[in-house]
């Protein structure tokens, strides 16, 4: 069985001010081609379809001009929603899409009943878990305390219940939206931290031949049978580094996986650079960058005047400017934001009861932040559910 895996689409989203619409319906082109040349016997996109839950017309359109490509290949396409997705609004017309081979699997009820695609080995059954917001399927789970470790866990003892039953030697495939340990994540990706914890162990996955994870931008190899395979496109400058590509995988007749990256073309390479004005429009070194979507950390102690202007005589594709003069940290003119860097919001709330009390919060203080943070969140995804 050969598929390709891939994620995050974000249809509808932009790169800063530049629309992405074009390059991402050259990647949509990218990815039917893919699939007819390598004579792939399916497609799996693990989650975050669209950037968000009420999509614009245009990312519709683009979406529905996939789904009738990859159907018009006869290529048998599996799909979840990911936590940028309205799962309900993604979902409808599940049942006449799947008639064409375009199977949507937004319900988290429906985890433990795969897409069962044929071989010449056999089947190989393919399990969607949607993306489970803890708050709102821990009654479809059973779970007494709501995590993302122990949800996911309940779905997967839900698939491998399931595989149990099938004949010996069925092979099977996990969709899966999460934030698994040991992955590397970008600025990118929406937080999807419950009482303070993102991640999940891989192990959850096992006993299934492959997980194709979806939510991080970045293609990465967790364990040979569990990969993300990153967007196709970059959303933030933290992705500069990444090598924006699809897995095409082989799995064998007795489960065995070999996977190859498949790259895509993004519209312009990234470049972050970093220095006095300047030394930015004078450093002959950076002059591959000059046709790059940039990102420029100006180090001035005192902000230059028209910084951005003066930029884009030399990086005509400059898109974003950031200012961090060199002081040292305990300067009293260092920037809020600087300070704030890398803390999350229980740590800044934690932060300002030190600030305006003298001493931090106890550990009965901490919990009520914890799930006040989490019951914000829910809320925020309890109304994206109901629009």
């Amino acid at each position: 069985m050969r598929f390709l895996h891939t994620s995050d689409w974000h249809l509808g989203r932009s790169f800063h001010r530049v629309g992405m619409l074009g390059a991402q319906a050259e990647f949509i082109g990218h990815l039917v081609s893919t699939a007819r040349e390598r004579e792939v016997d399916a497609v799996v996109v693990s989650g975050d379809v669209y950037d968000r839950a009420v999509p614009p017309l245009s990312a519709v359109e683009l979406f529905d001009d996939a789904l009738h490509r990859l159907a018009d290949l006869g290529v048998p396409t599996v799909m979840i929603s990911g936590n940028h997705d309205s799962a309900r609004r993604l979902g409808v017309g599940a049942g006449l899409m799947g008639r064409a081979g375009i199977h949507l699997r937004t319900e988290p009820s429906a985890c433990g009943t795969p897409v069962l695609l044929p071989d010449a080995h056999g089947d190989v059954a393919f399990y969607g878990l949607p993306y489970l917001e803890p708050a709102l399927v821990r009654d479809e789970f059973g779970v007494e305390r709501a995590g993302h470790e122990t949800v996911l866990a309940a779905a997967m003892d839900r698939v491998r219940a399931d595989l149990a039953a099938r004949p010996a030697g069925t092979r099977s495939v996990v969709l899966a939206h999460a934030f698994v340990t040991g992955g590397e994540p970008s600025d990118s990706e929406r937080d999807i931290a419950v009482g303070g914890v993102a991640s999940v162990p891989a192990a959850v996955f096992d006993g299934v031949d492959y997980a194709a994870l979806g939510h991080l931008h970045g293609c990465q190899t967790l364990t040979d049978r569990v990969r993300y395979s990153g967007s196709p496109l970059p959303y933030s400058f933290s992705e500069a580094g990444h090598r924006k590509s699809m897995w095409l995988v082989d799995l064998a007749a007795d489960g065995s996986v070999t996977a190859e990256r498949v790259d895509c073309r993004v519209p312009r390479p990234l470049a972050r650079i970093r220095g006095t004005l300047e030394e930015l429009l004078a450093d002959p070194a950076l002059a591959p960058h000059e046709e790059a979507w940039v990102e420029a950390t100006l180090t001035d102690p005192v902000r230059p005047a028209d910084p951005m202007a003066r930029l884009a005589e030399r990086f005509p594709h400059a898109l974003a400017l950031v200012f961090d003069p060199d002081r040292p940290p305990d300067d009293p003119d260092v920037s809020y934001a600087r300070r704030l860097a890398g803390r999350d919001d229980q740590q800044i709330a934690e932060d300002f009861v030190a600030h305006v009390r003298g001493a931090g919060p106890d550990a009965h203080e901490r919990t009520v932040l914890r799930d006040a943070f989490d019951a914000v969140r829910a809320d925020e995804a309890a109304r994206e559910v109901a629009r």
